[in-house]
């Protein structure tokens, strides 16, 4: 299909592209395009002009600021997943972001962007939630800084303001003795997640000390799985202990992941099996992750 009329214009700065998208509030800004494209050519987003930021250095790069990695909007997936100081400090970025699509998408497809976009079923957001990522956005008026917890308001709905523009992302580096996974399960490859869970796990003498899961797809904005953190801690988990070894403890608090959840129900899957898919998928991503240590 062909997409409705709008104009188009690239700005040479970010001061720029800020005074072009709070002048029209019907202006959308274009990064990587792997969302908003499909969106135009079906007619389910009207623009009246596209703003492309693509170009401008200050969105650009992965950058270590010594507490924390600093993802600019415009590093593309494949960046960050070659990235070697995500790999190093933020593991659990680079293990989401493998499953990302295809390599096509990733070599297109921006980190800024998937936040952006806020769609629940996106990998990348579960993941800056679980790691407390701050989000940093820029305006005529000056910067904003927004916690990942309230970046997403509701399905494909962030707290962006009109005429704010998406810098890039903190994310705090967790240090030593963490692990990580992502588990994912979809219908088929390269597919979105019917349901998604980023799990980092901290261990002491066999115990999890603290636990952090994030969940994808089981809401309409991606969730921190509380219960199922606050039930885990103290919890031991033995080393090559075969799945359900621990006398059910681990199993059941991940099976609070769950809980507090509102999964929407679709041709995939329904609001019941997606609650059996988190289930399972957090206990599986939590052993997996335990074990990473």
């Amino acid at each position: 299909m062909i997409p409705a009329q709008f104009d188009y214009t690239r700005p040479g700065s970010l001061a720029e592209a800020c005074q072009e998208l709070a002048a029209d509030e019907e202006a959308k800004a274009l990064a990587g395009g792997q969302s908003l494209l499909p969106l135009l050519r079906m007619r389910l987003a009207y623009p009246s002009k596209l703003v492309d930021v693509g170009r401008l250095p200050e969105l650009a790069g992965v950058h270590d600021r010594g507490d924390h990695v600093f993802i600019g909007a415009m590093a593309t997936h494949d960046e960050v997943l070659r990235s070697g100081v995500v790999n190093a400090d933020c593991p659990l970025l680079a293990l989401a972001t493998a499953t990302v699509a295809d390599p096509a998408v990733r070599h297109r497809g921006t980190f800024g962007g998937s936040l952006a976009h806020a769609d629940p079923a996106g990998d990348v957001p579960a993941v800056v939630v679980a790691l407390d990522g701050v989000l940093v956005a820029r305006s005529a008026e000056g910067e904003r800084e927004i916690p990942a917890a309230e970046f997403f308001v509701d399905y494909l709905e962030s707290s962006l303001r009109q005429g704010e523009i998406l810098v890039g992302v903190k994310i705090p580096k967790l240090g030593a003795g963490w692990g990580f996974h992502y588990e994912k399960f979809q219908r088929t490859a390269q597919a979105w997640a019917i349901v998604g869970v980023a799990a980092a796990v901290r261990r002491s003498n066999g115990a999890i000390q603290e636990a952090r899961i994030a969940l994808t797809n089981m809401a309409p904005t991606p969730l921190r799985a509380h219960a199922a953190e606050t039930a885990l801690q103290g919890l031991e988990l033995a080393d090559g202990e075969p799945p359900g070894g621990e006398s059910g403890q681990v199993r059941q608090a991940c099976a609070e992941a769950a809980a507090d959840t509102s999964p929407p129900g679709d041709l995939h899957a329904q609001p019941d099996y997606r609650r059996h898919l988190a289930r399972v998928l957090t206990h599986r991503a939590v052993r997996k992750a335990a074990g990473s240590v």
